[in-house]
């Protein structure tokens, strides 16, 4: 009996191997659909030309400035930056009497205690103090944001691919569904409640368009505050909270380029002086 089966069961194996990966392939097809849609429709960030790009980019203080205005008055409704405090304004053009006023004036105040009864209390924010949260906790996060929980943006510019352009394209991406996405993939409508982006990784955001007009800002230093504009100078902004040495390392790539051609050419000199004339 087996020498008539055996030249069968190898076949036999196979194909059932075929028939087990093929189900596993047509039950999950919205998977594969879902997959499909970002692959085609998803859009790799917009070039984007900064002044710290490069070995030897520098930031733009009024740039950063500009930046940190567009953060404070739109992103810093939701948006947290924990590791940043007030008085690294300083490195950004901002004199410390400026600081103290940002920090006293900023929309939400600092928890802190009661020194008289020990009680939970909250206070005006210090220049020593860190950006607060503008919610108490995840939980009050989400609850305002339809249960998304928005990002600390204190590193957000190095933690995401592309950094700066990443973001700058992301905040002026939105846009309608394109009918060619519709049409190809009638499933894949944008759900109620999210806003269709083609630069974010699943096509769909749960933040709405934060800058939604020229205008939005207004600059003290009388640049034209387009919503392109006011894109790229946070995004500058936040390149600069999450790599505020970055000017330092620049200096110190070049200083030790500088050094190392100036050494490679002292030893070959010394080479070629001391074999001078010598036969291998």
């Amino acid at each position: 009996m087996l020498r008539f089966f055996g030249p069968f069961i190898a076949p036999i194996v196979g194909l059932g191997f075929l028939l087990a990966l093929a189900w596993g392939f047509l039950s999950t097809p919205r998977e594969a659909e879902t997959e499909s849609v970002s692959q085609v429709f998803h859009l790799k960030p917009k070039e984007a030309a900064f002044s710290f790009n490069g070995p030897l980019g520098r930031y733009d203080r009024q740039q950063l400035q500009r930046g940190f205005q567009v953060y404070q008055e739109v992103c810093s409704a939701c948006h947290a930056m924990k590791l940043v405090a007030f008085r690294d304004l300083t490195q950004i053009g901002f004199t410390v009497p400026e600081v103290k006023a940002i920090a006293k004036q900023w929309k939400t105040e600092v928890p802190s205690i009661n020194d008289k009864t020990g009680e939970p209390a909250t206070r005006k924010a210090l220049p020593s103090d860190y950006f607060p949260s503008p919610f108490a906790n995840e939980v009050a996060a989400r609850a305002a944001n339809n249960n998304a929980l928005p990002p600390d943006m204190s590193l957000l510019a190095k933690a995401r691919e592309d950094g700066p352009a990443y973001i700058h394209s992301l905040l002026t991406g939105y846009r309608d569904q394109p009918p060619e996405l519709l049409k190809q993939f009638p499933d894949a409508k944008t759900p109620t409640g999210l806003y269709y982006n083609p630069y974010f990784a699943n096509l769909n955001l749960a933040m709405p368009p934060p800058l939604v007009a020229d205008g939005q800002v207004s600059y003290a230093d009388g640049t034209k505050a387009s919503v392109d504009q006011m894109a790229r100078d946070v995004s500058a902004f936040l390149m600069w909270a999450a790599e505020p040495k970055l000017e330092n390392r620049h200096r110190t790539g070049v200083a030790i380029t500088i050094f190392l051609l100036i050494a490679t050419g002292l030893a070959y000199g010394a080479y070629r002086n001391i074999w001078h004339g010598k036969k291998h």
